[in-house]
């Protein structure tokens, strides 16, 4: 035991194990676990409304895990830890990093002002396998493709660490501390549209650890497949945990290996472990390139002619395009504050290439709307989707939603689930309904214009007109 008294700063970290700074802080006589709300330093990056729901009820099961000793600020940092050194004699302080450059830009001011004032500040890797700045290519310059960054950069290097079970919390001691209450930070949305969220959704270390099983002991196994079947149970849903920091990714990680006897499993966990590598990927994108989530990656596209339509960005939100596979990825992302990757990139592409829309419209919905929004993710997955991005989708690869449904929803058991005014419609006709005939669309009681909406675009003239637009993107001369 470490003389003198300790705070652990939670941030993207909401957990007791595997917890490499609340690990380092428990080794004091006593220690105080507090949490920031940062709204002044994030500006335009501060947590959308889905996300502060889900950061609610995450802070709300931490503190009973805590005991309930977890301090709640709400605040400037620099600000607040200058309060706190103030009322208690402070050795220590430690935290576990986040990669967003605003974070970055404030912590570092943080350390220095806690080192002038001979308290030890410390920084761990509590949310990545590897660390961005230990991954280059031999010149040592970042790579810009995912397969050569994870295969020959990550794979390549030192094994991700392995996880700690948990963090003693005998320490723990805030009773001369006061602070503000979870509720006075003031993260539930006044409008109640998200009361889909509760009966999907399970926040917290403990929701976590029950998905990761539960993914583990039925979803792993056809993962690679299955994963692009939406109304089916083949992916994780664990992006919103690994966001906040649940669970770790090494948690993750281990666990998943220790199936890798299992009969047939082979691809889909070397699938399932390089998807971990894309979130890898795209915090190691944000990192060297701090502009991801404004400036395109590939600047060839800064002429890339846009179209400015608010009619059609509102109806694309409200999963009102006429096109039922789009519709349903809307309507479920605005019912549960989530979508299946699949849906992710056909109503991305639907949004850049047949609306031709701006990406950064798209990311900013998304920012607001899921549980899950990462400013690594949200952006590097934006740009991939519009053609600009690193390792991105090439400019003529234009999802079709029709195909899409009828390869990836055969039974229409997703459609339907999100777009329920077409549960009766034949499946020949479910994806494309503008096509069935008259009577058809009666029987199914569906009167196109009035129950469902007519198509906003023509595919194959938005899909030509997607290509000219593309074509006259001048070659970037770094590429």
């Amino acid at each position: 035991m470490t003389e003198g008294t300790a705070i652990h700063w939670f941030r993207q970290d909401l957990r007791i194990k595997d917890n490499p700074s609340l690990e380092s802080a428990a080794k004091y006589k006593s220690f105080i676990p507090i949490y920031i709300l940062d709204d002044e330093n994030a500006k335009e990056f501060a947590m959308g409304s889905a996300s502060r729901w889900w950061l609610h009820h995450s802070l709300q099961t931490l503190n009973k895990s805590l005991g309930g000793n977890l301090l709640f600020f709400k605040g400037n940092p620099e600000e607040i830890f200058k309060q706190l050194l103030e009322d208690q004699d402070i050795s220590y302080v430690s935290w576990n990093r986040c990669y967003e450059p605003w974070r970055i830009d404030r912590d570092k001011k943080i350390k220095k002002n806690l080192e002038e004032k001979n308290i030890q500040a410390e920084s761990f890797c509590g949310s990545l396998l590897w660390e961005p700045w230990t991954i280059s290519k031999d010149d040592g310059t970042p790579y810009r493709v995912f397969t050569p960054f994870y295969k020959k950069g990550c794979l390549n290097s030192i094994e991700p660490r392995l996880p700690n079970d948990s963090s003693s919390l005998k320490n723990v001691n805030t009773h001369k501390l006061h602070s503000s209450s979870l509720d006075s930070l003031d993260l539930m949305p006044k409008i109640e549209w998200y009361k889909g969220f509760e009966s999907e959704w399970s926040p917290g270390e403990d929701g976590a650890d029950k998905s990761l099983d539960e993914f583990l002991d039925s979803g792993l196994i056809n993962y690679k497949e299955g994963r692009n079947f939406p109304s089916q149970k083949f992916v994780s849903r664990l992006s919103p945990h690994l966001h906040f920091g649940e669970i770790s990714p090494n948690e993750v990680w281990y666990r998943a290996k220790t199936k890798e006897t299992l009969n047939g499993i082979e691809k889909s966990l070397a699938h399932f472990h390089s998807e971990l590598g894309w979130r890898e990927f795209s915090y190691y994108l944000l990192y060297h390139f701090p502009d991801l989530p404004s400036v395109n990656f590939q600047r060839k596209f800064d002429t890339f002619p846009w179209q400015k339509n608010d009619e059609l960005l509102q109806l694309w939100k409200k999963g009102m395009t006429g096109y039922p596979i789009v519709d349903a990825g809307m309507r479920e992302l605005w019912k549960t504050g989530y979508m299946h990757n699949r849906l992710r990139m056909v109503v991305g592409s639907f949004l850049v290439k047949n609306l031709l829309i701006d990406w950064r419209e798209g990311e900013a919905w998304f920012w607001d709307c899921l549980i899950d929004a990462d400013l690594a993710s949200n952006s590097a997955s934006w740009q991939w989707v519009a053609g600009s991005g690193a390792d991105a989708a090439p400019y003529f690869r234009i999802f079709n939603p029709i195909t899409q449904g009828l390869k990836f929803d055969p039974e229409g058991e997703y459609t339907k689930k999100y777009v329920p005014e077409l549960k009766d419609l034949p499946n020949k006709y479910l994806f494309n309904p503008w096509e069935a005939p008259k009577e058809v669309l009666e029987v199914a009681g569906v009167e196109l214009g009035k129950d469902y909406p007519e198509p906003i675009v023509d595919l194959k003239i938005s899909r030509e007109l997607a290509l000219e637009a593309f074509a006259t993107t001048k070659k970037d001369s770094n590429e």
